[in-house]
This record gives structure tokens, sequence and C-alpha cells, in this order.
């Protein structure tokens, strides 16, 4: 006979828990908040100590009645939900409604859900943490200020529908800033000089350095011209060797933002995918035999802290399986990155190192599959030791210029064995081996090649780029970036193209009224000082009403000024050539979570849209009548596919070119990565580099 309610979020939380805990206890699932802030009004009475008027959540009704029928047959109740802010408000929000004692030792917590951790959290209960709860209220209270106050402006004096929030409006601010960088940025010519030259049977390459011992920046062809004549017609002879040893450490175990950029740039995740994924994977997998276990740990966090028994059963585990000297004299420890990291949990892990990716790889979809192999590896690796790289750089003389050659290979793997982490650019550091050379040595030219480049502007935010971002900042909390990037893409204000985030005109007239009447709400500085004051509340350090009472007292007279002078603007809609087929209107252009598309101007009599079509150029190779067009999958991903659709089914991901394949005659594609973009065939191995200087940002 049961004894005991425990009271989680999710079902599959409580079933994992369940199986853990027996017969004594009922375990049931509160589907997150129970009671909130209504959507009707502001719900704060802002003369009263900003005392916040909750209801029940419109749904919850039945859920509440079997949570108080259950709780009227125990003879303790737990509260168990997520060990963070917002799970530490559902409990008290329960508490509340079970009318339990505010006194009472109700509240437990576990940083992974596995049999040992969640029997061990309910053997010490304890008191619902105000302070936890304070700093939760203070957060949701202060966004429904900024939302309900500047939203109803925008829709007065805009268009329906806009929002504006602390985070959301300082992450577009972001996006709008780097957008007039590229805009306004002015390219500079630079150039560079190139010789391949011969060993023996061994090339290599070198780079112009230096004339007559100075460094000499090459900007023109005459500075080119300049140095070539220098380099006189005789042998370029070495002039110094230089070898080193480099080490190279790994990095910490995931917090939420490393997390979502690394599952960003390594599985193209967006951010709101990656935290589905992790839920899933903390919540518990059914493993057969084994039961249901959760496979990672708790997965919002900034702490990368790792405890002793993971450390010991990490080290046992390389040692065994990669030998002892891929393991670090002293068990590694990972300072925190950002001063303002709560350290209320561990990294982000798996629960057991010993469950390997490929023993899982049975009971996990692909994409739980990719994400535990990434947090595995990533753990494993930032318990490991230090790459080290043999490195040798060779100085050859030629007339009065010195030319550069630089090569390294691996000495020992260590960390890289099993992870390397990914960068913004997608480059890899390859090995470049060089001839075991001498001072004195001549060594024969082979080719000489200068090359004109020209700087490139910022690259714009991919969803990796502004997470950190944000992070860097101090912006947010692992909570609400996710939801960040969501929020501002549905309301319109971005775009993305090519995994990129492009403003909108909607969003950039947003921002600047936002700059003009609410400077405050955009200013990165006071925004990351909110979030210092949210943690003092948090560490009992701060009052929550107070924190309110000195943002909201500036902030009620820029309301006014806003509500006096800030002018009604009417957006018009871009009228296209198109008719609507449904009613015969003219289709206008409109701008949606994907970019622009074109709906019918009789909206909401008329419901018709349509995708913008973007012509190619290039026949269909598949019926040789079709054009190929530019399309976007239902989840925003642009590919190619025949017009002729669903006559002809040609599709694909890569854009095809004009010209032919001048081999075998068939298509054409570009394959593109952040290095440049190659053609390639799609039958034979024809291949051919069109663009090295994408991103070359060597001279920023």
């Amino acid at each position: 006979m049961a004894d005991s309610l425990v009271i989680v979020e999710s079902p599959a939380k409580a079933k994992t828990i369940g199986k853990y805990l027996g017969s004594k206890f009922i375990v049931k699932a509160s589907m997150g908040h129970i009671r909130d802030l209504p959507k009707s009004q502001i719900g704060v009475e802002v003369d009263n100590n900003f005392e916040p008027k909750y209801i029940t959540i419109r749904g919850k009704g039945s859920i509440l009645k079997e949570l108080k029928d259950a709780s009227k047959k125990v003879k303790r109740i737990y509260l168990a939900a997520d060990p963070d802010r917002e799970g530490e408000a559902i409990a008290w929000h329960l508490a509340h409604y079970l009318d339990m004692n505010a006194d009472e030792a109700c509240r437990v917590v576990f940083n992974e859900i596995t049999k040992e951790a969640v029997k061990d959290a309910f053997k010490t209960p304890r008191k619902i943490d105000q302070d936890l709860v304070n700093a939760q209220q203070a957060r949701r209270i202060l966004d429904r200020l900024v939302g309900y106050k500047i939203s109803p402006l925008l829709w007065k004096k805009v268009k329906k529908g806009l929002s504006a929030g602390r985070v959301q409006s300082v992450a577009v601010k972001l996006i709008m800033d780097r957008e007039h960088e590229i805009t306004a940025f002015d390219p500079e010519e630079y150039w560079s000089i190139t010789v391949v030259l011969e060993s023996g049977k061994s090339t290599f390459e070198a780079k112009y350095h230096s004339l007559k011992g100075e460094k000499k920046e090459l900007h023109t062809e005459a500075d080119v011209k300049v140095v070539m004549d220098a380099m006189g017609k005789g042998a370029f002879v070495v002039q110094e060797v230089k070898e080193k040893e480099r080490q190279r450490n790994p990095s910490p175990p995931f917090i939420t933002s490393s997390l979502q950029q690394e599952a960003a740039r390594k599985l193209n995740f967006r951010a709101s995918k990656t935290m589905s994924v992790a839920q899933q994977l903390y919540e518990g997998i059914d493993l057969g035999k084994e039961g249901t276990v959760g496979l990672i740990t708790y997965m919002r966090t900034d702490s990368t802290r790792i405890s002793p028994t993971a450390q010991e059963e990490a080290k046992e585990f390389i040692v065994n399986k990669y030998g002892e000297t891929f393991y670090p004299e002293t068990p590694r420890q990972y300072l925190k990155k950002n001063a303002n990291a709560q350290d209320a949990h561990e990294g982000i892990r798996p629960t057991s190192i010993l469950r390997e990716p490929e023993l899982m790889k049975e009971f996990l979809s692909r994409d739980q599959y990719r994400l535990y192999k990434l947090v595995w590896e990533r753990f494993v690796a930032s318990q490991m030791s230090s790459a080290v790289l043999d490195t040798m750089t060779i100085d050859l003389a030629a007339g009065d210029t010195v030319f550069r050659a630089n090569g390294s290979k691996m000495k020992f793997q260590g960390f890289m064995k099993v992870y390397v982490e990914s960068n913004d650019d997608g480059t890899t550091e390859e090995e470049k081996l060089l001839p075991a050379l001498k001072q004195g040595d001549k060594v024969k030219k082979e080719s000489i090649e200068p090359k004109q480049h020209f700087t490139q502007p910022p690259p714009r935010y991919t969803e990796a780029r502004l997470v950190k971002a944000l992070e860097e900042m101090g912006i947010g909390r692992p909570s609400t970036y996710a939801p960040t990037l969501e929020t501002i893409q549905k309301r319109g204000y971005v775009a993305i193209d090519e995994k990129k985030f492009i403003p909108t005109e909607l969003g950039d007239l947003v921002i600047q009224l936002m700059s003009e009447f609410f400077p405050e709400i955009l200013d990165v500085e006071f925004t990351a000082h909110m979030e210092e004051e949210l943690d003092f509340v948090e560490e009992g350090k701060g009052d929550w009403v107070k924190v309110l009472e000195t943002f909201y007292t500036s902030f009620e007279k820029r309301l006014e000024v806003a509500e006096e002078e800030m002018k009604e603007i009417e957006i018009q809609d871009e009228v296209s050539d198109e008719l609507c087929e449904k009613c015969g209107r003219h289709l206008v252009y409109k701008m949606g979570r994907f970019g622009k598309f074109l709906a019918c101007s009789g909206f909401p009599e008329c419901r018709n849209t349509k995708p913008i079509i973007k012509d190619t150029g290039v026949t269909c190779p598949t019926c040789n009548e079709g054009k190929i067009v530019e399309r976007r999958s239902k989840k925003g991903r642009i590919f190619y596919g025949c017009d002729r659709y669903p006559g002809c089914d040609f599709v694909s991901w890569d854009k095809p070119v004009s010209r032919p394949c001048p081999e075998c005659g068939s298509l054409l594609v570009e394959k593109r990565n952040k290095s440049g973009v190659k053609l390639q065939c799609v039958k034979c191995d024809f291949k051919e580099e069109v663009n090295d200087d994408v991103n070359d940002d060597s001279k920023d």
C-alpha cells in the first residue's frame, strides 16, 4: 500500500522514478507549471509590492484534481521537480495548491535520474527554497512588466501581434547591429605569396614573411612586385629551423550553452531540438533488461564542475580502455568560465561512462544516439591527457626576402583520440609534415603564386554564434536561449537564410523604436546587471521587490513619454505583380519565419499563400523539360527541385549550376562549407574549387 506521493513535471520522468521507488510511492506528473500569471491581463499589482495574481493554467483542472485526490490517500508528499529556479517555483505552487506546510521537508532534488541518485535524494529532503522561488518570481514579473507594458504600445503604434521582451530584444539588436556592420563594411585589398618548394622527393609550401628583415604588408599588386623583384633568381636557402613541442588541452564538459553550440555545429541541431532531445535522455530511456535509466545529468546548467564519483569512474574507464598515458597525473578541474555562473549543478555528462554510445545505440532514436554520443565523447575527452604536437617552423631566404613554412605532426593523441571541439568557421587543424632540413640547406623552387584577397565583413549570427554571444555578455540564463531564438523568429523580427539570422524590416523598425524610447532594455550592460541582481536574490543577498522597484521607477517614466511621443506607423505590404489564383486579388510580400513569402491581399477573407519561386536557370537533368527552382522544406531548409513536380521528382540539397560537367556532361552542383565553395559532378569524380576566399577573415 502506497504511503507517499511524489510529483514531478513529466510522465516520462514519473515512469522512470516510479520504477526506482517501488510500490510504497505513487508518482504523478504535474505536466509543468500548474499556476501562472493570467494571459488576458498583466496580473501584477504594481502598487502592492508587485504582488502577482496567479491563476490555474487552463486545461490543468483534471490534473490538479488527480493530484489532490492522490494527496488525500497518502501520509507524505514529495515535490521532485527539476533542480533549478523553474523547478523550485513549480514545487512552491504545488505546495500552495495542496495546502502543504511551508516548513515541511518535502523538496527532493537530484542532478541525474539513476536509481542510486534518486534513492539518495529521498533520504535528504529539504524545505522549499524561498530565495530560488523569489528569483523565479522576480524574473517572471520583470518579463511580464516589459512585455505587457511595451507590447500594447507597439500594437497601437505599429502593428498588432508584436511583442517586446528583455532578452529577445537584446538578441534582435545584436543581429541588427551585425547586419549594419556588414552593410557598412569596406573591403580592403591584400595579397599573399605562396611558393611550392622541393626537397628530394618532398614538396611543401612556404608563405612570404618579411623583406630585408622587416614585416612588409602586401596591400597592392605593386607591393607584390617589389617582393618578387627582391627574391632574385637564386635558390631558397634554409635560414633557421625551429622545432618545439606544443600541448593542446581538452575542452571542459558541456554546459547548456556549449551543448547547444556544438550540437548546432556537429549535428546541425536547432537549440530547441537540442534541449528537447537532451530532456529525453535526462528523463529516462528504456534499456531493456536494465530498465529505464536517465542517460545524462541535468541539461540546464552553467557549471563545468564534476562530482568526485564521476571523475573516479572516468579515470578507471580511461586507464582500462586507452592506457595509463591517456589519463593526466591529477584529475582535471575546470574553473567557472563565467563569473556569474550559478554553479548549482554538475556539467552535462553521462550518468555512467560505462554506457558507451555503441552499447546504447539499439535503445535510442537516431537523434538521441547522436546527442548522447556527443555528450559522452565530450565528457570522456574532458578527463583525458593533453594532446602533444611536434611543431616545426622553417625560415627560407631568397634574395632579400624570407618565406616561412609551418608544419606539425601528432606526437601523442591524448584526448583527441576521442573528441575534438568544432569551431564556428568549420575549419579543422590538419597535420602538415615538413622535410628534415637544417640551416644552410638549399631547396628548389617548383612554383610561385601571388594571390589577391579582400578582407571579409564579420559573419552573420548562426544560432551557435548568437548563443555564444549572449552567454559571454551575461544575457539570459541556460533555460532562456532556446525559447528566445524561437520567439524572435515567430514574431517575424528575424529570418533564417543558410542557417544565419537576417533581420527583417519589421525587426529593424521595432528595434529603432525601442532604442529611442526604451534604451535600457536594449543595453547589454543593463540587461546583464539585471541577471546579476536576480542571482543575488537567489543567493539570499537581494530583495526581489526592491529589484523590481528600482527597475520600474525609470521604466514607468519612459512608458509615459513613449505613449505621448511615439508616432503611429502604418506598415504597408509590398504588392507583387502576381494575382491570387483563388480570388483574383494581388498577392503581397509577407515576412515569415523562414523569410519572405506571398500571401493574398484579401486576408483574412482569403488565406491563400505561396512560396516565392527562385529560378536557378538550370534545366532539370531528369526530365529535360522543367526548370530547377529553389524551394524550402517544412523546417525551412533550402533545397532544389524541378518546377514540374509532382510530374518530375528531381530534388537536390546542393545548388545546381548552369554549366555541365566538363568530363561527363552531367549536372554540376555547389558544395559549400565555411572554407569555400567547390563544384562537384553528381555522377563522376570531377571537382573544382571556385572560391577559397568565402570566409577569409585573416585580415579582419
